[in-house]
């Protein structure tokens, strides 16, 4: 027996054990290794897309502020048409990399009030008509003659007096022949 060496064959009964427990283990390890792949490709693919969204939304915010910037100076400036005079305005009107709202146009540069006072007197139209009237302006109402109720439509309902009744009648006819004077 002294030919035989005890030690190195213990030490390949345990290598060879310890080399088979690998390669058994070795596959769900790599199974794992692939699982925690796609996890992370997945979680990336998902943090783009957030950012994309975030860009998106940030931009529809952004753009949400300087309408309502523009579409304030507007009212600001007593503008009666003001989604007409802003849509012939959003164009022109840019913000800058400071934030600023600027109108870009041939002059160069111009900040949004002078630009948008400067469109509202080159483009009176979009103001309120100065003088309220003119052809085919109704006829307003006058007021009632002193001493006459008015009638108000929430107190006709069934039952009423006959003399309540009568002054609804009257009131009818008189503002009836109003009209009809108008015509």
């Amino acid at each position: 027996m002294e030919g035989i060496d005890i030690q190195a064959i213990v030490r390949q009964a345990v290598q060879e054990f310890v080399n088979n427990e690998q390669a058994k283990t070795e596959p769900a390890h790599k199974a794992e290794l692939q699982e925690e792949r796609k996890r992370r490709e997945q979680l990336e693919r998902r943090l783009n897309e957030l950012v994309e969204e975030n860009k998106r939304s940030r931009k529809m915010a952004a753009e949400a502020e300087r309408s309502s910037t523009v579409r304030a100076e507007l009212q600001r400036l007593g503008v009666g048409k003001i989604d007409l005079a802003f849509r012939a305005v959003q164009d022109g009107i840019v913000r800058t990399e400071d934030g600023r709202l600027v109108a870009r146009n041939e002059a160069g540069e111009t900040s949004l009030k002078e630009y948008l006072t400067a469109f509202v007197n080159e483009n009176p139209e979009f103001l309120p008509a100065r003088i309220a009237g003119g052809t085919g302006m109704t006829a307003t109402l006058k007021a009632p003659a002193a001493g006459r109720e008015t009638v108000d439509l929430e107190r006709i309902r069934p039952g009423m007096s006959a003399e309540e009744m009568q002054r609804v009648r009257e009131e009818i006819v008189r503002v009836a022949s109003q009209t009809m004077k108008g015509l």
